[in-house]
């Protein structure tokens, strides 16, 4: 485990060299930091690979080196469920008994307990079930691709990423056509949000009665049970053991989020990143087989998910000569440690055939994205499709006018509009 001593490590070369020094504590949400992430990165994994850092008005910790963000995923010092760690609230801030059955979910719980409901969820999701879903993608993705056809330019998030992501969870958990747009509602509160002011309208009216619409349907579902998943985790039991009512809701807003939150962007970054790198794009075109190593290369080099879940020190820390302090928050830079040299071989390559990838872009550990199977298909399908249809995709405008989102622990853009042809 990471001691006082072991933080030395030879000077490496990279974005940061030496002429870049960020106010600390880290603004995650400050424009200087969203615009320039890679450079801060650098500058962390050499100069603060513990940074104090801060989301607004609270302050934690953030990791920024490979193997420290792999240890941290392992190392029994630390909790993602705060009230174990330090006891009293379950999160740093007060949250409405309304919506507290959304937040209350098995990313932020530990073993054994955090097993007991993956245990439980994984039953839901068997490889077979999710490779079913493959020829629904591509003929979905043909069809968005049919609509888009004659039009010069599209805003490719709206238009073609973000529809493959979300009419696959609503056909997944089983979403009645005539409540769809009560269901998009949903997803939309979710994702718009969580930022700013809009949060207190967020947690006090659009949550409740998304979670009111959500309890409405797995009612249904117990009573008119359907091939869905929704249906798969109302009846999973494993040795006698089921979901609660809370959890159950729980799950459902989990997989909400990972099934097209995450996906939606992951194929938006991937599109912008082929699209500036268009001798990777062109090897891709020779050798089509390389679309899964270019999914995972995507998620190393330029993956929306950034920052992990926070993880709380059960007791004081000497971590690499710096202290962290019991119950002291601390968020892993998955982005940051994704471009480390001393993991990876010249890491501001961004090389489609890079073997081995062992990125965090999915996560780690007993953490790792339940999810990562759907959303690798749905991304190499989606860019499959897509490069093949229009073989003279490129930007409608300079990457420098391209805006990011101000979500802390994310990568992702506002939008993406594209020239067809």
């Amino acid at each position: 485990m990471p001691t006082a001593g072991m933080g030395a490590r030879a000077s490496i070369k990279g974005p940061y060299q030496g002429k870049f020094t960020p106010s600390l504590p880290l603004n995650l949400g400050s424009d200087s930091f969203i615009n320039n992430k890679y450079e801060h990165y650098a500058w962390m994994r050499e100069e603060a690979p513990v940074c104090p850092g801060k989301i607004s008005l609270f302050r934690l910790k953030l990791l920024s080196r490979y193997e420290d963000c792999a240890q941290l995923a392992k190392d029994e010092r630390f909790r993602r469920n705060r009230t174990r760690a330090v006891g009293g609230s379950r999160f740093p801030i007060p949250l409405p008994k309304s919506v507290q059955a959304v937040a209350y979910s098995m990313i932020v719980e530990d073993d054994p307990e955090h097993r007991r409901l993956r245990g439980l969820v994984n039953q839901a999701f068997k490889p077979a079930a999710v490779k079913r879903l493959g020829d629904q993608i591509e003929e979905l993705a043909d069809q968005l691709l049919d609509r888009l056809h004659g039009q010069q330019t599209i805003e490719l998030l709206r238009d073609y990423a973000l529809p493959i992501p979300v009419t696959m969870i609503q056909r997944l958990m089983g979403v009645p056509e005539q409540e769809m747009p009560q269901f998009r509602k949903v997803l939309g509160h979710l994702s718009d949000g969580l930022t700013g002011f809009q949060v207190i309208r967020t947690f006090l009216w659009d949550l409740p009665r998304s979670l009111k619409f959500m309890r409405a349907m797995v009612d249904r579902k117990r009573h008119h049970p359907e091939d869905d998943i929704l249906t798969a985790l109302i009846h999973a039991e494993e040795e006698g053991d089921t979901l609660s009512e809370d959890e159950l809701l729980s799950m459902c807003f989990l997989l909400i989020i990972a099934g097209y939150e995450t996906t939606s962007h992951l194929i938006t970054n991937a599109v912008l990143t082929m699209l500036q790198h268009p001798d990777q794009l062109e090897r891709l075109r020779e050798e089509p087989g390389l679309i899964g190593s270019a999914v995972e290369e995507v998620q190393r080099f330029n993956g929306p998910l950034h920052g992990a879940k926070l993880s709380y020190a059960i007791e004081d820390i000497d971590w690499n000569g710096e202290l962290i302090r019991r119950g002291e928050p601390v968020m892993p830079l998955y982005g940051a440690a994704n471009h480390d040299p001393t993991a990876f071989d010249n890491p501001e390559t961004f090389d489609i055939a890079r073997e081995p990838n062992h990125h965090f872009g999915f996560g780690h550990g007993v953490h790792f994205c339940l999810g990562a199977q759907l959303a690798r298909m749905e991304t190499k399908v989606a860019l499959t499709r897509l490069f093949e249809r229009f073989p003279d995709l490129r930007l409608a405008v300079s990457p420098e006018s391209l805006q990011f989102d101000k979500l802390p622990g994310w990568h992702r853009y506002k939008a993406l509009p594209i020239r067809l042809f």
